[in-house]
């Protein structure tokens, strides 16, 4: 018998790091790395909410060209360029004057503001590029290791930058707690924040701040590349689940919590799996999760959503047509296929219909069902008559596809106003059932 390989090693070194006891440095690291996630969780969401997702794209790229810059003026100073004492401040103003230049670009041009984050994200990241090739001719900058910033390296992290990533996450969060009222009313209604007397500008330049803060401190765990994962994914996660905001928030933060924890988990316990990709990986797995499973959102629900409504549809019309017509064959009265198997059971159970080897024939409680989709059509085709300027000859399509679905109130609102169509139009006389 052949032996599989050993993973005991592989899910022990796991285990250690999942639960702080792969060392005092990669337990530092754990946890402020887990601090940034729900920090780009909770800005996510608004920054989503703003529909402003695009810029957080930008503001990663722009940090490249002011952490080169900050490291050749560290040097310069004899100060340590590797330090993220150095590098955080340069990365900060970076994405600071690229979102400055979209804003100026935006107002002073006619360009949209998606033409002018493609190009500044191009320009500030070329411009980052070229700066990286200066570095590399210096005598310092073979040791400067910053293209561990593109795609995020936390093995290069010391104990003092996970603790000031910790921190700069911590206070982001805090931030975003104390400026949360106001983050909603602009993000749901400008207007409405306008007319309260809110500084909606201030207020954006605020969520900004919070941007190019999560940017600039998270470039150590994933990178200036996949940074701006951490802030949409999360949102767009959390988004699946919930339409109200405080839940909304909370899922987002611990969708973004959990993906950078296990992401850096994983780059703990391989060698050779970066931070960054392996975070967001693990968040892209939460959001396909959510856009699947979702009990509003997702696609399942949404498949049997339509199945259950095709469905009604199959047995509705089924019904109208016996007691229109009276007992007929199975293949006649329910046409072929899932939906159509489905509204046979449907209606079976309900005892709506009995059914011999050949035959199908409404009961009374089948009768009746009958009589009140034949009231729906009705009630339908007269408010689309006379308050949706539908003509009488081309409303039976429009109808059909709504009757099925209408809300109980709808009809209770336009029951008073059927006998007047009852003068004009008399109701569908109903024959008997059986033969």
């Amino acid at each position: 018998m052949i032996s599989g390989p050993d993973n005991s090693g592989t899910w022990a070194a796991i285990i250690d790091a999942a639960t702080f006891r792969a060392g005092h440095n990669t337990t530092l690291v754990l946890v402020g790395a887990t601090l940034l996630g729900i920090a780009a969780g909770l800005v996510g969401v608004f920054v989503m909410l703003r529909r402003r997702s695009l810029i957080s794209d930008a503001v990663g790229h722009a940090t490249l060209p002011g952490i080169a810059t900050a490291f050749i003026i560290g040097n310069a100073i004899g100060m340590d360029g590797r330090s993220m004492a150095v590098l955080l401040p340069g990365a900060a103003i970076g994405a600071a004057t690229g979102l400055l230049a979209i804003q100026w670009i935006v107002r002073a041009t006619r360009l949209t503001e998606d033409a002018a984050i493609g190009a500044v994200l191009s320009v500030w990241f070329g411009v980052g590029v070229v700066l990286l090739s200066v570095i590399q001719t210096m005598e310092a900058g073979n040791q400067g290791g910053l293209k561990t910033f593109i795609f995020g390296q936390t093995a290069a992290m010391s104990a003092t930058d996970a603790r000031l990533m910790g921190a700069v996450a911590f206070t982001s969060i805090a931030l975003v707690a104390l400026l949360f009222r106001r983050l909603r009313v602009v993000a749901f209604d400008e207007a409405y924040a306008r007319s309260l007397g809110l500084r909606v500008d201030l207020i954006d330049a605020a969520l900004m701040a919070l941007v190019v803060i999560v940017c600039a401190v998270g470039l150590q765990a994933v990178g200036l590349l996949l940074i701006v994962a951490l802030l949409i994914i999360p949102a767009a996660a959390a988004r699946f689940w919930t339409d109200r905001l405080m839940p909304l928030a909370a899922l987002s933060a611990a969708a973004g919590g959990v993906s950078a924890f296990v992401g850096s988990v994983i780059s703990a316990s391989f060698a050779r799996v970066p931070a960054g990709p392996a975070i967001v990986l693990v968040a892209g797995a939460i959001f396909l999760l959510g856009m699947l499973l979702a009990p509003s959102r997702g696609l399942v629900a949404g498949i049997i959503r339509q199945l259950s409504v095709r469905t009604r549809i199959q047995a509705d019309h089924a019904m109208l047509h016996l007691a229109t017509v009276g007992p007929m064959p199975i293949e006649t009265a329910l046409p072929p296929g899932l939906s159509g198997l489905l509204a046979r059971a449907m209606l079976q159970r309900r005892g709506l219909v009995r059914c011999d080897e050949r035959m199908v024939a409404l009961t009374d409680a089948g009768l009746a069902a009958a009589r009140l989709a034949d009231r729906r059509r009705r009630l339908w085709r007269l408010y689309l008559i006379r308050h949706a300027d539908i003509a009488a000859s081309h409303v039976d399509l429009t109808a059909d596809a709504v009757e099925h679905v209408v809300d109980p109130a709808i009809l209770a609102r336009l029951e008073a106003e059927i006998a007047a169509e009852d003068a004009l139009d008399p109701p569908t006389q109903w024959p008997g059932r059986d033969p």
